[in-house]
């Protein structure tokens, strides 16, 4: 267990205590590591630390297991209807609603607060650069003799005079392998690559004001079809609204491919995904919303070793 993971669980716990969320000198009973998981500042008042809070719980929680996601929503107060003044009550509540004893409650409380300090400390937002992502398209094309991908970014700025945004590609190539084309947005520099996917910096005609949206598009055409690893599996580092991926198959090829909606990545295990069918016209359309920094978004179609996932603006 590692000390942000340690204190995480000591925060959460403590949190919970007496109304959760909505206990009075809210700002006292935030720990400095759950502050900076929930990108709570010494400026934010009383009411601005507790949305801040309740959001970035609300997102957490909706990560979880099915099975613990009443019991913890009630247990922080997250739950209208359930703000009764003790975290005992709460967890009677609970138990009547699921016909269970306390102590199963408690259990399934303990084990979600574990995996709450897991994801909070894994997708805490670490990334300077003042911009976040409202929408990312990508579509990627796998029946002709060269492979193409298309990249459409929508970003919001988040403070005054951005004057670049760096990003990577969505998918593992060699940048040797690839043709890169700006289509509209801006100057493209390449940042070089990282081991599995090449990075960039786009830079706007004139800097970005907080508020701006900016759209910008890439084209991606590789050399080959030997080249393409069977995967898109994007880890933003910067939060995203919406991501809409289409893939397009050879039509006599791929029935099966695997999912991932928000999939903590782990160094002992493979992420398992969700299976996913293949229309008849060899084709698939997925959408993820409110994607959080450092999980796992995408499909994959072929052998995990072929694929690797980088974490990507």
């Amino acid at each position: 267990m590692t000390t942000t993971h340690a204190t995480l669980v000591r925060e959460l716990k403590t949190l919970r205590k007496g109304r959760g969320v909505h206990a009075g000198r809210i700002v006292e009973r935030v720990g400095t590591a759950l502050a900076a998981a929930c990108g709570i500042t010494r400026a934010d008042g009383p009411a601005a630390t507790r949305q801040k809070l309740v959001t970035r719980l609300t997102e957490l929680v909706e990560q979880l297991p099915e099975d613990l996601q009443l019991a913890v929503r009630a247990a922080f107060g997250l739950i209208p209807e359930v703000r009764h003044p003790l975290y005992q009550e709460r967890v009677s509540w609970v138990a009547a609603a699921i016909d269970r004893d306390t102590r199963t409650v408690r259990r399934r409380v303990d084990e979600a607060v574990d995996q709450l300090a897991e994801l909070a400390a894994t997708t805490t937002r670490r990334v300077a650069g003042g911009w976040h992502t409202a929408e990312l398209s990508v579509a990627v094309v796998l029946d002709q003799g060269q492979p193409e991908v298309l990249e459409r970014y929508q970003v919001v700025v988040d403070e005054d005079r951005v004057d670049h945004l760096e990003f990577a590609a969505v998918f593992p190539v060699r940048r040797r392998d690839v043709d890169v084309h700006l289509l509209y947005g801006g100057t493209l520099q390449d940042r070089g690559s990282a081991v599995e996917r090449p990075g960039f910096r786009l830079l706007p005609a004139e800097p970005l004001g907080r508020g701006e949206t900016h759209d910008f598009a890439i084209r991606y055409r590789l050399s080959n079809r030997d080249v393409m690893h069977p995967c898109v599996l994007h880890v933003p580092e910067r939060p995203c609204e919406m991501f809409d991926l289409r893939v397009r198959f050879e039509h006599d090829r791929k029935r099966l491919v695997r999912t991932f909606d928000g999939v903590l990545q782990r160094t002992d295990a493979e992420p398992s995904g969700t299976q996913y069918a293949v229309d008849r016209a060899g084709e698939i359309h997925l959408r993820f919303r409110r994607l959080l920094p450092g999980l796992l978004y995408g499909v994959r179609w072929g052998g995990s070793a072929a694929c690797s996932a980088r974490r990507a603006s």
